[in-house]
Parts: C-alpha cells; structure tokens; sequence
C-alpha cells in the first residue's frame, strides 16, 4: 500500500519539519502486520514529496484470523483501509496531534497538498468518496479501478484510485485520512471497542461534528457497534457548533439535519412526556444514550437502567457521571444487569417501559419470553418499543443490499411484521398499542424507525 503527500508551499521541503521526517533520510517503522517505509522521492524548494509505503507479512495477517479463505485470500496487502490507517497513526502521530516545536509558525498554516492513494477501497464507490472529502474542502478525483472481466466477469470494483488537492492544515488532512480511510472500507482488522469511539473523537475534533455525513463516518468507522454509535453520536451531538436555525426554517428540513438517533430519542422522550411518565426504565440501555436524555428531565423521579452487557453498563455509568453526582440526584438513577428475557417480578409498578432499538437483537425465538417479562410480569401502564423498518433499507445508499444495520441484528421487520407482532403482544397482553413514525418519511418506503406506543387497558379503564 503507498499514500503520497506533496506540497508546492515554499519552502516546499517545510513539510519534513511538520511530519517530523528528514526529506534526506529514508526511515522503517515495525508494525503488527508489517513494515512501514517513509522517504521523499523528491524534495526540493519548490515540490516535495512525502511517500509512506506499507509492506504486509502475509503470517501475520494469517494470525488474524479469519475463515480458512478469507485468512490466505484478500486485499488486505494491496488496498488502503484500516492497516494504512494504522500506519498514519503510528508514523505521523505527532504531525496528527499538530504539533511541531522546531517550527510551531507551521502548524496553523494552511498550505496546498496533494495526497495520492493508488490502491483504495470505497464500499460505496467513487460517489461515496466524494460525499466524504468534498465537505471537508477537498477536490476529489477517485478513478475506479477495473477488475479482471475475464475473472470476474459480472463483479463491480470497490477499488478506486484516490488524489485529493487542497489548501489545508497538514495535521487536519492526516486525521481526515485516518477517519475516513476504514470509514470507506466499512471494515477493521482488529477489534472495535470503546477506545475506537475515543480515538474517533479525537481525529474527528473541529470537523466530524458538522461533516453532512456524521452518521454513516461514525457507523462506518465503529462498524455499526450500537453503544459505540450511540456514544460517539452523542458526544458529536453536544460538540456540534452549526449556526442556529432560522425562526422560519420548515421543520422538515430540520429534522432532515438530526442524526437519526437524536430524532429517536427525541420521538421516545415525547411519547413518555405525553404518557405522564415519572418512573422509568430503560431496558436494554447499552451505554446509556437514552438514559442521559431522561436523566436532564426533571419530570422523572425514577429512571432504571438495565441491559444484559456488564461492558455497557459501565459505559453507561462513566458518561453519565454517576459517581460525581451529588446524592440526590443520584439516587433517580439505578443500573443493573440482566438479560430482557428474565421475568423479574421487582419491575414490577412503573409508569413506562422503553425497548429503544432492542428487540432485533434478540432471536425470534426469543421474543415470546421477553413479551412474558415486559408485558406480563413487569406489565408498566406504558411501553414504548422503537426497531428500524427493513423497507427503508434500500434508502441508505451504501448499505449493502441484504445486510442490515448493525452485525448484531437478528432480524430487521417490515411495516407490516412489526404490526403482526405488535397487534399480537397488545392483544394477547391486554394493551392498546398505536404506531408512529420516526425520521424523515418516505411516501414508498416509510420512515427509517417504527415506533409501538402500547398502553395497557386497566390504565384506560381506569
């Protein structure tokens, strides 16, 4: 894999003092799935030229696991995705963070750069690479790149040939390439974690927060691990700086500028309100992006948290501050640990129950045992269950066709199987249930979630 940078900034050779590498000194660096050469194939005052190449030892990548093809068969050697990424991080970590103490005048200067990517890949295509550079002030030239016909005949390429031109900060064109590098690939050599949100937060400062395509970066680059997303999204959300909206703007187009987990919670937040909940919980809470909106409302006395993940309660627990805040506030919040599908008698008695995006993680199988602990024994005046619908799918363009959402689904329902069961748990349980829409609505394809708001009948009666 080869990355190039060039500059025409005079003196062009500056750009050694910002990568922190000397244009006469060809430099190796080790990595865990190979080796990493810098050098300059041309440095003069006027052009210089930065090359990274990365070279992979095809053991390692066998170490790495993968199915018994998929460990000696692939692109990984050849194509730019998360390995390269890597590399950046570990040859340019200084130039990323920006700084450069020989020549600190530098590091706020934005200076022309071409970077050049013969080799990446872009599940999405050309198109996709545009949606991601262009914003960030980015001229995009993103050439395809033809596989064998004779080998391939009917296969459409997912590599494209990649040369970036613009007048930017150095340290903001290294963090725009680790970002959205493994963000066009979709996919990581190595495990996503809490840190990957972190690590994204960091790269992404100044500019991910107001990028048009926040949303599909942040789900792209965590492959779709909902506490992760959720976390990120939220963090992103609160650092967002846009100009406020004008008084006449037309709601939909602000809504059409919400991620899509803000406008969630947003519609589930306003079906509590219009319950007349105080007592709450949260099942299935993840890390705890529902619960931190229900904890800035006042209205609710009592909010539980449960989720069957310990690694997400303790996410949950560390954004949401618990252990700084004072006593009384503390004590509306509770976390625990269980799985939807124990019938806990000690829910019992709460105003509403919220299943947010929780039910396609649980086997089919398995709903009837959770539809017995939510409705029966837990049995809250109120239920809110949100799940995506499978028809609006083909509107996210670069999901895959076939693939749903998060590699975590078990199952992803239409308007019509979310009513089936829906109907089925009201009548069989005793509750009234109505349905609404979350996010922008297609006039084909519905909106992007369905919501369920149930309502037990004793409560109506009463």
């Amino acid at each position: 894999m080869l990355l190039t940078i060039t500059t025409t900034h005079v003196p062009a050779t500056d750009l050694g003092f910002l990568l922190h590498k000397h244009p006469e000194k060809a430099q190796t660096f080790e990595l865990a799935a190979g080796t990493t050469h810098v050098f300059y194939p041309r440095a003069s005052e006027e052009l210089c030229t930065a090359a990274l190449l990365l070279e992979m030892d095809p053991i390692a990548l066998v170490r790495g696991g993968g199915t018994s093809l998929t460990q000696y068969v692939n692109d990984r050697p050849y194509a730019a995705g998360s390995h390269l990424a890597v590399a950046l991080r570990t040859v340019f970590n200084t130039a990323m963070a920006g700084r450069c103490d020989k020549r600190p005048e530098l590091v706020t200067q934005e200076i022309p750069l071409e970077i050049h990517v013969p080799s990446l890949v872009s599940r999405g295509g050309p198109e996709l690479v545009e949606k991601l550079f262009a914003p960030l002030g980015w001229q995009v030239e993103a050439t395809p790149i033809a596989l064998d016909a004779e080998v391939l005949p009917d296969a459409v390429s997912r590599y494209v040939d990649l040369r970036l031109t613009g007048t930017l900060k150095l340290s903001e064109a290294l963090n725009h390439l680790y970002v959205l590098l493994p963000a066009l690939d979709g996919d990581k050599h190595y495990w996503v974690g809490q840190d990957e949100a972190e690590k994204l937060l960091r790269a992404g400062e100044g500019w991910l927060s107001t990028h048009p395509e926040r949303e599909l970066i942040t789900n792209r680059y965590l492959e779709r691990r909902r506490e992760y997303v959720n976390f990120a999204m939220e963090r992103l959300s609160e650092l967002d700086d846009l100009p406020e909206e004008p008084l006449d703007e037309a709601p939909e187009e602000k809504e059409r500028r919400q991620p899509l987990a803000v406008q969630r919670q947003g519609s589930v937040l306003a079906a509590l309100r219009a319950a007349g909940a105080h007592r709450v919980l949260d099942l299935g809470c993840g890390s705890g992006a529902l619960l931190r909106v229900l904890q800035q409302e006042r209205s609710f006395t009592e909010i539980v948290g449960l989720d069957v993940s310990a690694g997400a309660l303790d996410l949950a627990e560390k954004r949401l501050k618990l252990g700084r805040l004072p006593e009384h506030q503390r004590g509306r919040l509770t976390l625990r640990q269980s799985a939807l599908t124990y019938a806990d008698p000690s829910l019992a008695g709460y105003d509403a129950a919220v299943l947010m995006e929780v039910i396609e993680h649980v086997d089919e199988e398995r709903l009837p045992a959770l539809e017995h602990a939510v409705f029966t024994v837990a049995r809250p005046r109120t239920v809110i269950v949100t799940t995506p619908n499978a028809e609006y799918n083909p509107l996210f363009e670069f999901l895959e066709e076939g693939c749903f959402r998060h590699a975590d689904h078990r199952f992803e329902w239409t308007r019509e199987q979310f009513r089936e069961w829906a109907d089925g748990v009201a009548s069989r349980r005793g509750y009234d249930v109505r349905y609404l829409p979350v996010g922008q609505e297609d006039d084909q394809s519905g909106p992007p979630t369905q919501m369920a708001v149930f309502t037990s009948r004793e409560e109506v009666a009463a």
